[in-house]
């Protein structure tokens, strides 16, 4: 069943004899980022039927992370359109989310070893920025808040999996930054009744993903002859979710979750760092002499996983991308698209750094 509630100030009255279904207004935040512009474009592309037609208002600031190329593909539709600016400017915020029936916020500093080196923006961005967003939400009548967020806000596990009910043990400025913000977007639902539902996802791969993460780092490093950096011993363990599986996971809670109420997304793909790294020395025809051994980082979470069983249950979720063939895809990807990486790559943290 399609999603048709629209904002209270943009409703037309259902008794009236020319009652028309109005087009829903999505508000995109950090829509010109890695997981935001695949959400988008699945979007008007009209994967998802609740949010068919939906016009598409993209606010992002831009940083080393935002890339217009990303919306390449959608730029020219009449229902998108793009706003530049910083999620902490109350005045731009309060003028994008005119008209807007449901926001999307994935607009956040997320690179571990960034927050590590300097906590500030991490804060200004992912406390404030969400602050300033929800409460804009709420002065504009908002109908729904999807806040995107991370497994990391749990901290790290030894065996078994999160659950929602969980408490939060963040261990990086960055995780903490993030379960700063969840709790804030709680709040504004208990306090003020905004229907906020919050997500929380596993590490994420695919295409247009900023080559200072993992995955791309090393392909797109042994694709131009370099080593890689192994943090450790490399036997911390992640949990691997294709980005068009998270984008669809958190469509269905945008449609069907409940307000208040925290979701899990999960890729059911557990592997320790060292695992991934033979994965993709093998697909890209490279040996362990391309590993660089380096420190590890300071804090490092030995072990993410999250139940989804909520999901599950609930919305009917299940990662339909098969890791193996994810992965494969992902690899040919960037070595078809190196006109899109090779620039970003001067943006490049220092040679140990890598996020997983």
């Amino acid at each position: 069943m399609s999603w048709t509630a629209v904002s209270p100030a943009r409703r037309t009255r259902p008794d009236h004899a020319d009652y028309e279904r109005l087009i829903m207004r999505v508000l995109v935040t950090g829509g010109a980022g890695f997981i935001g512009s695949n959400f988008v474009d699945r979007v008007i592309r009209g994967t998802y039927p609740a949010l068919a037609g939906a016009e598409v208002v993209v606010l992002d600031k831009l940083t080393y992370a935002g890339n217009l190329e990303n919306l390449a593909d959608v730029a020219a539709d009449p229902r998108f359109r793009f706003v530049h600016g910083d999620v902490t400017d109350a005045p731009l915020v309060r003028d994008a989310m005119d008209g807007v029936d449901l926001v999307v916020h994935f607009a956040a500093e997320s690179h571990v070893d960034r927050s590590i080196e300097e906590g500030a923006e991490f804060v200004r961005t992912n406390v404030l920025g969400t602050q300033v967003l929800l409460q804009c939400a709420l002065d504009a009548r908002v109908g729904r808040f999807v806040h995107v967020s991370t497994d990391e806000v749990y901290g790290s596990i030894a065996a078994g999996s999160f659950s929602e009910a969980d408490p939060l043990r963040p261990n990086s400025p960055y995780s903490a930054s993030k379960a700063a913000s969840d709790l804030l977007a709680l709040a504004y639902h208990r306090t003020h009744g905004l229907d906020v539902r919050v997500t929380r996802c596993s590490n994420n791969y695919g295409p247009y993903q900023f080559p200072e993460k993992v995955i791309p780092l090393f392909v797109t490093n042994l694709a131009d002859g370099l080593p890689v950096p192994l943090y450790g011993d490399g036997r911390n363990v992640r949990d691997w979710l294709h980005v068009d599986d998270h984008c669809d996971g958190i469509a269905l809670v945008a449609e069907s979750g409940r307000a208040g109420d925290v979701y899990n997304i999960g890729g059911g793909t557990e592997l320790s760092n060292r695992e991934l790294t033979g994965m993709l020395l093998e697909t890209m025809g490279a040996d362990w002499s391309s590993v660089r051994p380096v420190p590890d980082r300071k804090g490092h979470d030995f072990r993410y996983s999250v139940d989804i069983g909520k999901i599950q249950r609930e919305l009917g979720y299940t990662p339909r991308v098969r890791f193996g063939e994810g992965l494969a895809a992902t690899v040919r990807w960037y070595l078809d698209n190196r006109d899109w990486w090779k620039p970003l790559k001067g943006y490049e943290p220092a040679e140990g750094a890598q996020s997983c």
